[in-house]
């Protein structure tokens, strides 16, 4: 008997439609409903545990097997993203505990304030909106870096989404657990952070080399200087916008005061 798709009417030789990828016709019932969740379930868990390992792995590697059209183990580039930062904020303020260190840092320097401890708050609760926010700025610089190498702007988009996502899993593996164990020894956070912002090149360095392999070291690093120098500039612009916002709401404060 020949089954036609019921969303498009073509011709359903298989399990999916060849036209839409609609699954084939099939009556909803108890087994159907068993089905859809252990797929759901198990395929979902796979491809963001095999996207993971891969990363952890090889992240150059892994974002060109995906550009290059390998994806279908993968999570989805952004979504990843969006689930590790946001593993990765929820391990540093509820588990480390990264505001009250925050706070004692800042009070201990008379920098602490009710607003910095909100601006805090904000950035772990929205920590994976901001990350995504900033993968098209953080695109615009590698491609302006890597432009005679034949890669997209979107392109692009998916690599620094694989170099946020590698990121983050260095503080959920390496930084976060380190951070916990010294969090009350004097001065360590004098230290930690500036060694985590020192290893940011390095994880440049291996990402570019792995995904382009053809292509030397010497090559590379150049390129990757200039993206560090563009978004040193582009977070000093974000720096003083930040500071000037501050400023004006600072004085409506305190004109609402008066």
């Amino acid at each position: 008997m020949q089954n036609n798709c019921p969303n498009c009417n073509q011709v359903v030789d298989g399990n999916f439609c060849s036209n839409c990828g609609q699954r084939a016709l099939k009556r909803i019932d108890r087994k159907y409903i068993w089905e859809e969740i252990q797929y759901t379930l198990l395929h979902t868990n796979k491809g963001l545990l095999y996207s993971v390992k891969n990363v952890i792995k090889n992240p150059g590697k892994t974002a060109r097997e995906f550009i290059d059209g390998k994806r279908i183990n993968h999570y989805k580039p952004i979504l990843l993203v969006f689930v590790l930062t946001g593993i990765s904020a929820f391990i540093s303020f509820k588990i480390v505990g990264l505001n009250d260190i925050m706070k004692e840092v800042y009070s201990k320097n008379g920098l602490y304030s009710d607003f910095m401890s909100e601006a805090f708050s904000f950035v772990a609760s929205y920590s994976s909106f901001i990350m995504i926010f900033f993968i098209p700025f953080l695109a615009l610089f590698s491609k302006i870096a890597f432009r005679k190498w034949g890669h997209n702007y979107y392109e692009h988009v998916i690599m620094n989404s694989y170099i946020l996502s590698f990121s983050a899993l260095f503080d959920i593996i390496v930084y976060f657990p380190i951070l916990f164990l010294v969090k009350h020894t004097v001065g360590v956070f004098d230290t930690l952070p500036f060694l985590q912002f020192c290893f940011i090149p390095f994880i440049y360095v291996w990402f570019f080399k792995g995904f382009y392999k053809e292509r030397s070291i010497k090559s590379i690093i150049p390129r990757i200087l200039l993206i560090l120098f563009m978004t040193f500039i582009g977070f000093i612009f974000l720096v003083i916008a930040i500071t000037i916002y501050l400023l004006l709401f600072e004085q409506e404060l305190l004109q609402q005061m008066q």
